[in-house]
């Protein structure tokens, strides 16, 4: 195989900070033991950052961002994979702390791979991404582990705010292929017959809830995936019924929670936090493994835009100024 590649670097100098297409050689790889020949990344709101300024999540410069990929194993180190082996990976700071998939190449530790279910393609792989396996984790949080693990009772209503998101609009799906009563709050009206066709029973916008909350309100729901954080989770926090759970992992609304201890002392109601990086390896496949029983390819596909290097350099401001809805995926051969 050719011994150049084509990746996005970005780099820092004082107050400059660039972002570059390179042709680079194999030598520049210098993190892991499997060598990944990439197929797809992602773009999700965490890569937006990076690609604006580092985040001060980049600790060295230059660097290659991209926090997802999936591809096939080309050279190996590793006694779990060999050449051939279709892989996936997510999380693990890849594109923060190592180099990412915003890469033809990519080297990384073999330890934050998971092999490809033969059930996906490394296209629906990427679809899913990030921003799917979050969506899986928040999910079977708040539904399975209130049902099975803490052996409770049934969950039928629940809501997701950043509905028009990637981990909104996926999470949306999957809650209501588990039999869920999903109600999406969203912004963008524009997008609510999409949200009505993966599954949504009911929409709210987001203007209703992103407001002051009372310690407790009227009991709406049993449980609620939340990406957005700020006044908005304070809210839905309010209105969960008897041990709820609420599972959270956005902050664009802000980091800041203004809320009372009534919820969980009065209610039960528990603030589950979601950590996509850091999952177990085991957990990773298994969730991999159910991805193909709880998402319909064919729907997600009407709200994916594939990109090349080239066009994600456009596309990141629009993120960050919350411009964009649905899934960006970037094929690394375009």
């Amino acid at each position: 195989m050719s011994e150049k590649f084509k990746a996005l670097v970005v780099n820092q100098n004082g107050e400059d900070f660039t972002r570059e297409i390179q042709s680079l050689d194999k030598s520049f790889l210098k993190h892991g033991d499997v060598l990944v020949k990439v197929e797809y990344s992602g773009l999700n709101y965490k890569d937006a950052l990076i690609l604006k300024n580092g985040a001060k999540l980049v600790k060295e410069f230059p660097h290659i961002p991209g926090i997802d990929f999936s591809g096939t194993v080309v050279e190996s180190e590793n006694k779990n994979f060999k050449t051939g082996d279709q892989i996936i990976l997510t999380g693990r700071r890849v594109g923060e702390i190592y180099f990412g998939g915003y890469s033809q190449l990519a080297k990384v530790n073999g330890d934050f791979l998971v092999k490809k279910p033969e059930s996906i393609s490394l296209r629906q792989a990427m679809i899913l991404g990030t921003a799917g396996i979050t969506a899986l984790t928040c999910a079977f949080t708040t539904k399975q582990a209130r049902e099975e693990l803490l052996l409770g009772e049934k969950v039928e209503d629940v809501v997701v705010t950043g509905a028009s998101g990637g981990v909104g609009s996926i999470a949306v799906m999957i809650l209501n292929k588990l039999g869920c009563n999903v109600t999406a709050v969203t912004g963008k009206d524009s997008n609510n017959e999409y949200l009505k066709e993966i599954g949504a029973k009911t929409i709210t916008k987001t203007s209703d809830l992103d407001k002051e909350a009372r310690p407790l309100d009227k009991g709406l729901w049993d449980g609620a995936v939340d990406t957005v954080g700020g006044s908005m989770l304070s809210k839905v926090l309010s209105h969960i019924k008897q041990n709820g759970i609420v599972a959270a992992v956005g902050n664009a609304s802000g980091i800041k929670l203004n809320t009372t201890v009534m919820p969980f002392i009065i209610r039960g109601v528990k603030l589950w936090g979601i950590d996509s990086v850091h999952t177990s390896t085991k957990r990773r496949q298994f969730l991999w493994d159910e991805a193909s029983k709880l998402i319909d390819f064919d729907l997600l596909e009407k709200s994916i835009k594939e990109v090349n290097l080239e066009e994600l350099l456009n596309i990141f401001p629009k993120m960050l100024e919350g411009k964009t809805s649905g899934r960006y995926i970037v094929n690394l051969n375009k």
